[in-house]
């Protein structure tokens, strides 16, 4: 029998009735890696931190792995072996390994608590953990797609299917993404979720197995090696262009990550939802791009033309992400329900990213037919044309999130991306096709590629730079609009980490915006809420040589404790870099220049991780981070952290968190309060009221509960070292140490009764950014307190002083009510 024989006896197989099934199996494969991708990301940024250093290391190494799974399966799995069975040991494998990472990584992380730390050298420690854990599972998630490949051949009709099989494992993905974000992980924890993928894994194992015994295998019978047969002519720069479109498609992700969390509010239902529309669109492109790779005469050519239209989409992302989206007469606040904004947030990110993203799912398919010659390996096809890609997106999304939004912003980045797009267009559309070489231009080309430049050109010019009301108020820029003649932008900046501004009201008002909102000023009351924080911190313990503050903000808490003379050692961590070097500046006046303060020392770190990995131990730690409804924040609110916390408190040691009442639920205030209380249950409550209204809270918590001596305060407060510290409690209300100890609201055992539905929230399940996301748009701060307050008693065994003292303590605090 010839090759000629048995290639029509193949095409012809009934096998091929099977194919659909497969893209059924992808789909299966693709919810299960995106929910093992959620899950191993919130477990690993536990240990290893959530700084944009650190997130970059584990996308860098998630990424990495499936390209080389991609490259490698070729090269270690021969070709006589059946393809279903290769892909449903790579699915069991991943499975195995879903469940290895779930089980040993907490029990490992101290490995790296205990080695990891700041630098170059700590950055390297924090990859390999990553690639110790993530390496082996990805590798194989990298590998199922060329596995699966060797099925088909690489015809056009071949090509299309491998096509399909990657949008089915796309649109699988868009499942798992919603199904993490809104089920698994919202209601139960990262056991459900894992449990749930692997369910998956054994699911497609399973029915692969099945088809392997249904179905009969030849290999190729070819009368020269398929290793040998060669790429079509120019497939190099086919390569090339489809690593730059992975590029552009995952710097593109960050960057409108960066700015749709600032239109729609950094929840970690925003994040799922961005993914989920950016993975749609990769999804439906890729099942058209399919269908055209079967009909299409020059793969090449299109492949060219989809380039120049991402130009094209890109153009329009940035126009509605920076002239349209933050203008549209919509309030946040108006919905009942956050699940209707959730359906508004999913129909814009669609409108914004469908169009880019559909376009970069129909060059996978495009990018195959391009480069595919009869004969060949299609397990070496789709390995090499998905590595290029993988690789391309790896730089993109590192070089995006690292280097160039920090650097360059938001716009100048957005313009790069768009000249990369159209850099592709014109290898593939000016070049000659025929060239086995990298590029060769062709003459008669000349005409299109100044069309396509200046059309890129005029496209990159009209992308805004991020609008100052964006980045100040976020979601609500529209309703602060009408009266943005009223503001005086003195800082707009595009950090590693975050965006953020400095603005002046008039009277004497300064805001401090970050993640779309005011996150401090010197409003009055918030005055009060800072320098409450910072100077409970201080005074409380009976000395407190050495603080730690986490946030550092505008810097008013920290300036309230730098300026104890009992203070002699003051460190501030901060995961923006421009906070502490910009933004805290220009409160000098209210925080006393502490970043210029010599007892002051700044960590550039994760809080979290920076515990995690440092020896050092405090008299008092005080925390003002992040709302708790900003996805990543809930790291700081765990029963982990808390105890973590208290190991690095020294003796007699007391530590302070700030609670805001408003932007959340009574359900996430009640977990954060419970969850402290959990490991400090001799900790207390103190309220921060304006205009007699619920506001925000301080809860404060002693290494060894230990009565508050007011008199000792008292007199401290009256010496001349601490007039400094006296003048500043008293410009924001407080004129004794009986006046601040009044703001005391509740305690166990009496507060018991409130929390007895309480969530706790613990690392498996970071439940309090889940609650917190749901109150996002909800202003009942005043409803949450007095839901508290119903459970206020008179503290009798918590202060100690003479008759006047507790006197007036008692006084003071019946006026509270």
């Amino acid at each position: 029998m010839t090759t000629e024989t048995i290639d029509s006896a193949r095409s012809a197989s009934p096998s091929d009735r099977y194919l659909p099934l497969l893209v059924i199996l992808f789909i299966g494969s693709g919810c299960a890696a995106l929910i093992y991708e959620i899950v191993w990301f919130q477990m690993l940024s536990l240990i290893v931190g959530s700084s944009a250093i650190s997130l970059g290391v584990l996308l860098g190494t998630f990424m990495g792995g499936m390209c080389i799974g991609s490259i490698g399966l070729s090269k270690v799995i021969a070709t006589d072996r059946h393809p279903f069975r290769v892909y449903a040991m790579l699915e069991a494998g991943i499975g195995i390994f879903g469940l290895l990472v779930l089980w040993l990584l907490p029990h490992v992380g101290g490995l790296y608590t205990s080695i990891g730390g700041p630098g170059m050298a700590g950055i390297m420690v924090r990859a390999s953990f990553c690639a110790l854990f993530l390496l082996p599972p990805t590798i194989m998630m990298g590998a199922t797609l060329p596995a699966i490949s060797r099925w088909v051949e690489t015809t056009p009709k071949g090509v299309s299917w491998l096509g399909f099989f990657y949008g089915g494992n796309t649109f699988g993905a868009v499942l798992g993404c919603l199904l993490a974000g809104f089920y698994l992980l919202r209601l139960h924890d990262v056991s459900v979720a894992t449990y749930a993928a692997v369910g998956l894994n054994a699911l497609v194992t399973v029915l692969a197995l099945f088809l392997a015994e249904l179905t009969v295998y030849e290999a190729r019978q070819q009368n020269e090696s398929a290793d040998a047969v060669q790429m079509s002519p120019g497939s190099r720069s086919v390569l090339f262009v489809i690593g730059l479109s992975g590029a552009t498609a995952l710097g593109a992700e960050v960057v409108w990550t960066r700015l749709m969390t600032l239109n729609f509010g950094g929840t970690t239902y925003t994040f799922s939802l961005i993914l989920a529309s950016f993975l749609l669109g990769i999804g439906i492109g890729s099942a058209v791009g399919s269908v055209l790779a079967r009909f299409v005469q020059d793969a090449r050519h299109a492949l060219g033309w989809t380039q120049f239209l991402v130009v094209v989409g890109l153009a329009w992302a940035a126009y509605l992400l920076t002239r349209a989206l933050p203008y549209w007469p919509v309030s946040p606040d108006l919905a009942i329900r956050p699940w209707y904004n959730f359906q508004f947030d999913f129909m814009r990110a669609a409108l914004t990213a469908l169009p880019a993203a559909a376009l970069w799912g129909a060059s996978f398919p495009l990018a195959l037919a391009a480069v595919a010659a009869k004969g060949q390996d299609p397990g070496r096809l789709v390995g090499r044309v998905y590595a290029a890609n993988t690789m391309g997106a790896i730089l993109g999304a590192l070089l995006t999130s690292l280097v160039l939004i920090g650097s360059l912003g938001t716009q100048t980045t957005q313009r790069m991306m768009i000249g990369i797009a159209a850099l592709g267009a014109l290898i593939l559309l000016v070049t000659d096709r025929n060239y086995s070489g990298f590029v060769r231009i062709r003459g008669r080309s000349f005409l299109r590629g100044a069309g396509i430049l200046i059309s890129t050109v005029v496209l990159a010019w009209t992308v805004a730079p991020v609008p100052e009301l964006l980045v100040g108020y976020g979601r609500y820029a529209a309703t602060y609009q009408r009266s943005a003649e009223y503001f005086d932008w003195v800082y707009v900046g595009e950090g590693m980490n975050s965006s953020m501004a400095v603005s002046d009201l008039g009277g004497g008002i300064r805001n401090y915006h970050n993640a779309g909102k005011v996150q401090a000023s010197s409003e009055p009351q918030d005055m009060r809420l800072q320098r409450m924080l910072g100077h409970l911190t201080t005074l409380v313990p009976l000395q407190a040589r050495s603080v730690m503050v986490i946030g550092c903000g505008a810097g008013v808490t920290a300036g309230a404790v730098s300026i104890d003379p009992a203070v002699e050692e003051l460190t501030i961590v901060e995961i923006e870099p421009l906070v502490p070097e910009v933004v805290s500046r220009h409160f000098g006046e209210h925080n006393f220049n502490v970043v210029d303060n010599p007892k002051t020392e700044v960590v550039i770190d994760d809080a979290r991780h920076y515990l995690l990995t440092t020896d050092k131990k405090f008299d008092a730690i005080t925390s003002d981070p992040f709302d708790p409804w900003v996805k990543g924040a809930a790291t700081l609110y765990t029963t982990e952290f808390w105890l973590e916390a208290q190991e690095h408190l020294n003796p007699g040691g007391v530590i302070t968190v700030f609670v805001q009442l408003y932007e959340s639920t009574l359900e996430a205030v009640k977990s954060e309060v419970a969850t402290f209380l959990e490991v400090f249950p001799h900790g207390m409550v103190f309220a921060n009221l304006n205009q007699g209204q619920g506001y925000d809270v301080v809860m404060l918590a002693q290494r060894e509960p230990t009565p508050i001596d007011l008199d000792a305060m008292d007199e401290k407060l009256r010496t001349p070292e601490y007039a400094t510290v006296a003048q500043s409690l008293a410009e924001v209300g407080f004129y004794s140490a009986p006046q601040l100890m009044a703001t005391f609201a509740a305690k166990k055992p009496e507060i018991d009764p409130w929390l007895a539905d309480a969530q706790i929230t613990r690392d498996r399940n970071l439940r309090l950014q889940f609650l917190a996301g749901l109150g996002v748009n909800l202003y009942e701060a005043d409803a949450i307190y007095r839901d508290m307050a119903q459970y206020r008693t008179y503290p009798e065994e918590l202060f100690v002083g003479s008759p006047l003292s507790l006197a007036q303590l008692r006084a003071a605090w019946s006026g509270m009510e």
